[in-house]
């Protein structure tokens, strides 16, 4: 078996980094200020037209974004009771949002939702987390301090023209706040029966116009159960802490320096073998607003992953380097807009050699077990106004990688301003998955020991049983998408959007022997809709469906033998309804989320009502009581019934103090 090499380090270099953090908190935060200007300030006419950047890669008003995305706002974060990034996702209507066990979720958009989902991209401040193992998100991966996040920008549809590849059925932009919008101490704490946690942070001034925020936090999940009361040894403790460094007078700063360190462990199984995670980012942003009214940006990061799984692949590790530049260039009835990057990265794997000589053992390796990864891109993108109320945005990206050379993503939307307070909008899109190491280099083999009795000894033979494709490409989607947006009065607001997606090249496989292949083809079509109503000053109502239909199979030639069941595993149904109620210094939040039956595995359907009572006991003093499943003791979210963990009913109590 491999050595774990250095997860006792990190650990205590996280410990170190989190007790300075603490440090300096505890230094300077009695007599600050709490900080005012949070949502629930504004109006839903405001809300609606908060400043967004996901969609065009520049600032613009959620009302006349020409695409299906929704924002989750600082103020809903903190309403919902959330305590981890995955169960902030939920308040977003166009995501699938399922839990696997204590620590491990199934996040998706528009279908293909599994554990290992790889047409998602998801990023932190610009930095990009995603693994070039599978093209996905190891979510117990992600934090951030969510009182810290200004707004989640979700959304549902391709994102490959600005965002490159893997954006394939929606982007999720994590944007936390300025560290000036953090000044002073804040200390977070809290618990139940499922997990505790806990988080300090404290943000001060650097000369005349810097600001600069510290933090750390940490969490434990406790283990589930089976359905038969079985005890699931999948606990996970974490801890992360981070700074960030703001330099400028504007509402975006003109230099950004930040970075995270993180730490993980979970068991999972009953003999104690432990996951153990770690890592650690830096990034660093120039922006300058040039005399001609142009802008340019600059950025650039250092990401590096541990990931010691002696139970699925033995240990990896990866590190990651990315720079990217833009250019923005208003002109008369044009804004253009440019830009290229480079990301290099180093993934390193090892598996854990554990080869019985009583028994057939399964292995599971990455050949070559090390890998120099490359992407290049240049982009490009021209917003035109045909005339007061008639835009047309023509872009498209070419994305260079090691496995399949240049993929060629092109982007064209025309959005109709019907009347001031009314958006019509479409839009045909091609995005591109881009092969992983998953796909091209993963290598399962079958050791069966033999014995020889007259040598008295055993030989160990390798077979193997699924190995990554030679040939394997870019998995394809060509999408269509119509959507209308409205702002019908100052308390109603609604947004739909109805979707086709055609796709080819879809990962497929063989009987073992096996290679991973690309027969697999076929279409999705939704409708996703929300919508928001001020009911009063002190009332608020949300909504949100999502239907989908998928119509997947194998090609002709192909000898797949289990369809496009390994793709994902959706429901073609899912709602939610939210009401945020005030009442004097109380708060009182309701969250009844219903999901479709899951059809393989089949996974019965649920409907899980969530409360939440908050009491601003003082201005700088909040207590706050959540529990979920209110009306469930139990569910099951995904996997098949007889092995999966059980989401039980959760009671979580939480004191927020700003000092």
């Amino acid at each position: 078996m491999k050595k774990q090499c250095g997860p006792r380090f990190r650990r205590r270099a996280v410990r170190l980094l989190s007790i300075g953090a603490v440090g300096a908190v505890s230094a300077f935060a009695y007599g600050a200020e709490p900080q005012n200007g949070d949502f629930a300030e504004f109006s839903l006419e405001q809300l609606e037209n908060i400043q967004i950047t996901s969609v065009a890669r520049h600032a613009e008003s959620l009302q006349d974004a020409a695409a299906s995305i929704y924002v989750i706002s600082a103020d809903d974060i903190r309403r919902s009771g959330a305590t981890t990034l995955p169960e902030a996702l939920r308040l977003a209507p166009n995501l699938e949002v399922a839990r696997i066990n204590a620590s491990q979720y199934a996040i998706s958009a528009r279908g293909f939702n599994n554990a290992i989902g790889n047409k998602l991209l998801v990023l932190i401040d610009g930095r990009t987390v995603y693994t070039p193992l599978y093209s996905g998100v190891f979510w117990d991966a992600q934090d951030v301090m969510l009182e810290d996040v200004d707004r989640i920008e979700v959304i549902s549809g391709p994102g490959a023209t600005l965002w490159g590849a893997n954006a394939v059925n929606g982007v999720i932009n994590i944007i936390t706040k300025s560290a000036q919008d953090t000044q002073g101490g804040l200390l977070a704490a809290g618990g139940g029966n499922r997990e505790v946690d806990g988080a300090v942070r404290y943000g001060g001034q650097l000369g005349a116009n810097g600001h600069y925020r510290v933090y750390a936090n940490g969490s434990n999940q406790f283990n589930t159960e089976q359905t038969n009361g079985t005890a699931v040894a999948d606990r996970f403790d974490r801890g992360q802490t981070g700074f960030r460094l703001d330099w400028g007078n504007g509402k975006t700063p003109d230099f950004t320096l930040q970075g995270d360190a993180y730490y993980g462990e979970t068991q999972v199984g009953p003999t104690g073998i432990n996951v153990n995670l770690g890592g650690a980012n830096l990034l660093g942003r120039w922006n300058r607003q040039l005399a001609n009214g142009s802008n340019v940006q600059l950025q650039a990061y250092y990401d590096h992953a541990d990931r010691n799984d002696p139970v699925l692949f033995g240990a990896d590790s990866t590190d990651t380097f990315d720079i990217e530049f833009q250019h923005e260039i208003p002109l008369t009835k044009q804004r253009f807009l440019w830009g290229a990057g480079y990301r290099y990265a180093i993934d390193v794997t090892e598996p854990y050699i554990n080869i019985s000589l009583v028994s057939p053992t399964l292995q599971v390796q990455f050949l070559p077990d090390s890998r120099r990864l490359h992407w290049a891109n240049l982009f490009v993108q021209d917003e035109i106004q045909l005339s007061e109320s008639v835009a047309l945005t023509l872009g498209a990206k070419v994305e260079t990688n090691i496995y399949t050379g240049a993929e060629f993503m092109p982007d064209v939307r025309l959005a109709w301003k019907a009347t001031d307070n009314q958006l019509i909008w479409g839009a045909v899109s091609r995005a591109v998955r881009e092969p992983a190491r998953l796909d091209r280099d993963f290598y399962l083999s079958l050791f069966v020991p033999v014995p020889i009795p007259i040598l008295h000894r055993t030989i160990v033979l390798n077979f193997p049983v699924i190995q990554g494709g030679p040939d394997f490409q870019s998995e394809t989607a060509n999408v269509f998408q119509i959507g209308h947006r409205a702002q019908w009065t100052d308390a109603l607001s609604s947004s739909i959007t109805l979707y086709y997606n055609f796709y080819n090249s879809l990962r497929s496989g063989q009987p073992p022997p096996a290679f991973i292949q690309n027969m697999m083809s076929g279409t999705t079509r939704g409708i996703e809709a929300w919508s928001n109503y001020q009911v009063t000053h002190w009332w608020r109502l949300s909504a949100g469906l999502t239907l989908e239909k998928e119509q997947l199979g194998i090609n002709p030639g192909s000898t797949d033998p289990t369809g496009p069941s390994a793709l994902g595993d959706d429901p073609a149904q899912q709602w939610i309804l939210r009401s945020a109620f005030n009442f004097g210094p109380h708060e009182l939040d309701v969250t009844v989320r219903h999901v479709n039956a899951l059809p393989n595995p089949a996974v019965p359907d649920y409907t899980a009502v969530d409360a939440r009572w908050g009491w601003q006991v003082r201005r700088n003093l909040e207590l706050s009581l959540t529990v979920q499943n209110l009306f469930d003791p139990e569910h099951i979210e995904f996997n098949a019934p007889a092995t999966a963990s059980e989401i039980d009913r959760s009671v979580f109590f939480k004191a927020l103090w700003h000092l």
